[in-house]
């Protein structure tokens, strides 16, 4: 007799979320994929599993929190009384996309659905659009995808500009990162093979300048 074998779900099995969300924030998560050049479900996986550990994020969705849950170290407090997020429609025209989250990430959001009282999906909906306007995850986002595609002397080159255009800027705003990584996009892309191609022509150029 042959011993029937159990069935044992991976530990890198994802599962599938279906959230609803607005166009502009689908938009959004589209451009920030074309500006680094990675997979829409792998920039969405990113900013899902950022803004779950993210105290920003959390302490931001928390307000909307109905029943307590404990998210890393925090514990955070519930109220009843709160209105629903579930049913509260999104301002403007909405779709669908589909996202594939691993196992952990998955009952992390499981949690804050719990806390939300709201669908998992839902509650994909909300963090994304919480985690991504958090200006921290995004500058971090690309600032790392940097690093993984220029050298050591590139990437100091660009500290060093970007120093400068945030020293003598007259309009009283930082340029952020990810606001340097799209204009070189949008200035570059014609001819330029990949981003650290294009980002070496704009220092070159840059250089030329200065000199």
């Amino acid at each position: 007799m042959k011993k029937e074998k159990e069935r044992r779900t991976r530990s890198d099995k994802k599962r599938d979320v279906k959230p609803t969300i607005t166009i502009q924030l689908k938009e959004c998560i589209y451009r920030l994929s074309y500006i680094t050049n990675t997979p829409v479900k792998d920039v969405a996986e990113t900013i899902c599993e950022a803004g779950l550990v993210s105290r920003k994020v959390m302490d931001y969705l928390s307000q909307h929190f109905r029943r307590p849950v404990r998210l890393k170290n925090t514990l955070y407090m519930g109220d009843l009384d709160r209105s629903s997020l579930q049913k509260r429609s999104s301002a403007g025209q909405c779709e669908r996309i589909t996202i594939r989250l691993p196992q952990g990430t998955y009952e992390n959001l499981t949690a804050l659905a719990y806390a939300l009282d709201v669908t998992p999906s839902r509650a994909t909906a909300l963090l994304l659009d919480a985690s991504i306007r958090n200006s921290d995850f995004i500058n971090e986002y690309v600032r790392d995808y940097l690093k993984q595609h220029l050298d050591d002397g590139r990437m100091r080159e660009l500290k060093k500009v970007m120093k400068f255009i945030n020293t003598n800027n007259p309009y009283e705003e930082e340029i952020s990162w990810s606001a340097l990584l799209s204009f070189l996009f949008d200035e570059l892309k014609i001819g330029a093979s990949n981003i650290s191609e294009s980002i070496q022509d704009w220092l070159d150029k840059w250089n030329r300048k200065e000199r």
